[in-house]
């Protein structure tokens, strides 16, 4: 039975009228189906709350739904609507019901209490009102005609999962260089590689430790079990995807969940940043240049704990990240950055790029204060090696991140592995003020001051621009009051 009419409307949000049960056949037992049909205008909320009315005995229920998608001229946005579902506990931001999202990947998920699609948590379906919750990520001017099935499943239920969530620390090597990617999609969201393949993947790229990072759900972090060991280290996390852009909650305690349904004109940021610390995480905004629509950064970067300057193949995206992140580092505001692989399917290459971090162990705690302080390093590859640091002439030494309280200092660079014709750079609060083929034996001296560089940074690209291995900075001088 089809129902337009609207009950309530909020800034962003539209909730829409219930529908009338239907009886249908069940293959495996006595089922029920509702349906309901609409049309979004364009300039729709940001989400359409579809209210279904589960009563008590379902063991399982399943979602399918369907837009239009009509042509329209180049330049204009066409159809593209999202899906995901809340449960009897409600849909208040931040609250307890969210129980899945597969934004536009899937057009079908199923939950039971042992079993759920990926993207969607398992568990208990117990009665009271669900939502099922649109987004209308671009409409176009025609409107979005769109129609949704919830299929009813009675029967006894299932013994509810229990996720195995990975270890919080592997053997490693001790206080070593470890190589990881803090940005990757499984199934769970939008990729296509399994878990499995992304592990398999990263070992190959030679990394030491992963995040799981899918899109607006945690359904991803009970899906690792036997794929870590003792020389890698899978961490939980999220990529919170809001209608301003995205941003990475790295490292967050496994089964965490941050929402996403907020824009930056909202101001409730802030809140969701304090919940991804709580959680032991870390806040990066991802890729915040992007070209896609609702993909570049509009939050600011006063909650970020590091930015992430370089996502996937390097491209002009990248060189403005770059370029922002250093005129924040000229302003005062340091941020360390991180590169990372982004990958969501073949062939996209986990781990090109990715960070390399000094830890004192391989561990949650140590690569995340690692990363937090900025001693790391980004690579294209693990065929690249680098060290960079800063000397005083009576021999004290600052590595990236840190500070060197000298007037005089020598700067020092040793890349390995680069391609033939690479060059190395030190940019500083002033420019770009050295540049020169990387020598045979790689080792790069310069010297400076801190009256001349309040910090120096390296980079050494391919002769014709593309980056191959970008630094966090080293600090010269006292620090400013």
């Amino acid at each position: 039975m089809e129902r337009r009419n609207v009950l309530k409307l909020t800034a962003g949000t539209l909730t829409l009228g219930g529908v009338t049960p239907a009886p249908a056949a069940g293959a495996d037992g006595p089922a029920e189906t509702r349906r309901i049909t609409g049309r979004l205008p364009a300039g729709a909320p940001d989400y359409v709350y579809l209210p279904v009315e589960v009563p008590r005995g379902i063991r399982e229920i399943t979602v399918s739904y369907a837009y239009d998608r009509p042509s329209v001229p180049a330049g204009v946005p066409g159809n593209a609507c999202d899906i995901g579902i809340f449960d009897e506990r409600g849909t208040g931001l931040g609250g307890a019901g969210f129980r899945g999202w597969s934004g536009g990947a899937r057009t079908e998920f199923s939950i039971a209490a042992d079993r759920a699609t990926p993207g969607y948590l398992p568990g208990p379906v117990r009665s009271g009102t669900w939502h099922v919750v649109l987004g209308p990520y671009t409409v176009a001017p025609q409107g979005l005609a769109y129609e949704v099935t919830v299929t009813l499943r009675y029967g006894p239920t299932g013994a509810v999962a229990s996720p195995v969530f990975p270890p919080q620390r592997a053997r490693g090597r001790g206080r070593a260089w470890y190589r990881g990617d803090g940005h990757l999609h499984s199934v769970h969201s939008d990729g296509l590689r399994t878990p499995a393949e992304i592990a398999a993947s990263a070992r190959a790229a030679g990394l030491d430790w992963i995040v799981t990072t899918e899109h607006n759900t945690t359904s991803g972090h009970g899906a690792w079990e036997g794929l870590w060991g003792d020389d890698f280290l899978i961490l939980t996390g999220e990529e919170i995807t809001t209608r301003n852009g995205h941003v990475l909650a790295l490292g967050t305690d496994p089964g965490v969940f941050v929402d996403w349904r907020y824009r930056a004109r909202d101001g409730v940021f802030p809140r969701f940043a304090r919940t991804v610390r709580r959680a032991g995480g870390l806040v990066v905004p991802a890729h915040p240049f992007a070209t896609c629509p609702a993909c570049n950064w509009k939050f600011g970067f006063d909650e970020a704990d590091a930015v992430e300057v370089w996502n996937g193949p390097w491209t002009q995206d990248d060189e403005m990240a770059v370029a922002a992140w250093d005129a924040l580092l000229a302003g005062g505001h340091w941020l360390p950055a991180m590169g990372n692989s982004d990958a969501h399917r073949a062939p996209q290459p986990v781990g090109s790029p990715h960070t390399v971090v000094l830890a004192d162990d391989l561990s949650r705690p140590a690569l995340l204060s690692g990363l937090r302080a900025g001693s790391s390093w980004i690579a294209e590859s693990s065929a690249v090696g680098l060290s960079f640091g800063a000397v005083s002439p009576r021999g004290a030494h600052a590595g990236m991140g840190e500070r060197l309280r000298a007037r005089e200092a020598t700067i020092r660079l040793q890349a390995t592995g680069v391609p033939p014709g690479a060059t190395a750079s030190f940019i500083t609060d002033q420019g770009t003020l050295l540049t020169v083929p990387v020598p045979e034996d790689g080792l790069v001296d310069w010297r400076t001051s801190a009256a001349r560089s309040a910090y120096v940074r390296a980079e050494v690209r391919r002769r014709e621009g593309g980056m191959v291995a970008l630094t966090n900075p080293v600090f010269l001088g006292e620090a400013r009051a």
